[in-house]
């Protein structure tokens, strides 16, 4: 079976998205053959999206991942990894975009892929991060109530005590039995290796 003429290449398809929203898009990056786009204003995030779906055929929303910039301003990156089903090439591009801790909300993509439930309300869970628009936006691993996001990087490993009379508690988790910890940057392998270790390591 071709490829419908609405099918294109990653870089094609980031090529487009750049020359139809001009300086909100930076400049297509490929590495490794894959292609990435940011986007400079969050809150077009589901217009860019709904071009991409409508017009360049990325019909699969794959994943959306969020990164902890702790320190750095925008503080979260959100990541959109999107694909065109059907095409042989199986053309994917990677759409980002800054959300800063001020605002810490963006526009729900859930009304262009109803993929995007799961992925949103698990980031809200996880990082705090907002989704406008999602009609059920709640916690999807912890509790509702809970009162912290524990995917981010303020967020103590050997996690936080929480008393919730009559919904759930937790304890600190002692460190003698994990979670496993890495050096960044450790002389060498033996150093960099994730082990139990102890506050002062």
């Amino acid at each position: 079976m071709c490829p419908s003429p609405n099918f294109v290449t990653a870089l094609e398809a980031a090529n487009q998205i750049k020359a139809k929203f001009g300086d909100l898009i930076s400049e297509p990056v490929e590495f490794r053959g894959e292609v990435a786009l940011e986007i400079s204003d969050s809150e077009k995030i589901n217009v860019v999206c709904r071009f991409a779906k409508q017009q360049l055929v990325f019909d699969y929303l794959v994943d959306i991942s969020s990164v902890d910039n702790y320190g750095e301003d925008p503080r979260w990156s959100v990541i959109y990894h999107i694909r065109q089903v059907g095409n042989g090439n199986g053309a994917e591009i990677r759409l980002k975009t800054g959300v800063s801790e001020e605002k810490s909300e963006l526009p729900s993509v859930l009304s262009v892929w109803h993929t995007a439930n799961w992925h949103e309300r698990e980031i809200y869970d996880m990082m705090g991060i907002r989704f406008r628009s999602h009609p059920d936006l709640r916690r999807i691993l912890m509790w509702e109530g809970y009162p912290y996001h524990p995917l981010r990087k303020d967020f103590p490993l050997a996690g936080k005590p929480t008393e919730l009379p009559g919904v759930a508690f937790t304890r600190v988790t002692p460190m003698e039995g994990g979670p496993f910890v890495t050096v960044a940057g450790g002389k060498n392998a033996i150093d960099r290796e994730p082990r139990v270790r102890t506050p002062e390591e």
